[in-house]
């Protein structure tokens, strides 16, 4: 039991035998003046006790409330304004957590949505590159077509300031023939990669 309502009953306890006092002064006097004078002391008794007890300051300690801590401060204690008891607020309800998708099922925009784009993205990229490397390989084929007619099978004609320099004919003879192999070679790359497209084509579909 607090302390603060042992003083109360420690008060009102004695007010009672004060008026308990008075009550018998009233039988032994036996005379209205003086059982008045008696009444009357004890009602005074019991009102100057009563004030006694609601003048002092009552403190609450964490969970205990007293009005006989020596320190409050000390304590950590506080008082509490007009005697009365603070109930403590309810406690706010914790966020219900937001509801989790349904097995199977995927949240619009989710990463099969995004996968879905990048594959989309993917393709045409890969489109693009099949038209370029196409249009390479044209480029490559023509190229090779204007070498071998210059080339001759080895024995183009010869130009006016050849005539006179077979030396320099033959350094032309040996540059178109490089110039055929290079350019058949790209042409061989260029057609590994393009049929390396289209089997990837095929294969995303």
């Amino acid at each position: 039991m607090p302390s603060f309502f042992v003083a109360k009953q420690g008060s009102s306890r004695r007010a009672a035998a004060f008026v308990a006092y008075s009550l018998t002064m009233l039988f032994m006097l036996k005379s209205a003046h003086s059982a008045a004078i008696a009444l009357c002391l004890g009602l005074y008794i019991l009102g100057y006790a009563s004030a006694g007890s609601a003048q002092q300051p009552i403190y609450r300690c964490g969970n205990e409330f007293t009005n006989t801590v020596s320190d409050p401060l000390a304590r950590g204690c506080q008082r509490v304004e007009g005697a009365s008891v603070s109930v403590p607020a309810p406690r706010p309800l914790k966020a219900q957590p937001a509801a989790l998708p349904r097995a199977g099922t995927t949240p619009q925009g989710g990463p099969i949505a995004g996968a879905r784009v990048d594959t989309q993205e993917q393709r045409a990229r890969d489109a693009d590159a099949r038209q370029i490397l196409s249009a390479e390989l044209k480029r490559a084929e023509a190229r090779q077509l204007e070498l071998q007619r210059d080339y001759n099978q080895g024995e183009p004609e010869r130009r006016a300031d050849e005539s006179r320099n077979y030396q320099k004919y033959l350094d032309r003879v040996a540059e178109i023939k490089a110039s055929l192999a290079r350019n058949e070679s790209d042409i061989a790359s260029i057609r590994r990669e393009l049929a390396r497209q289209q089997g990837a084509a095929l294969v995303g579909k």
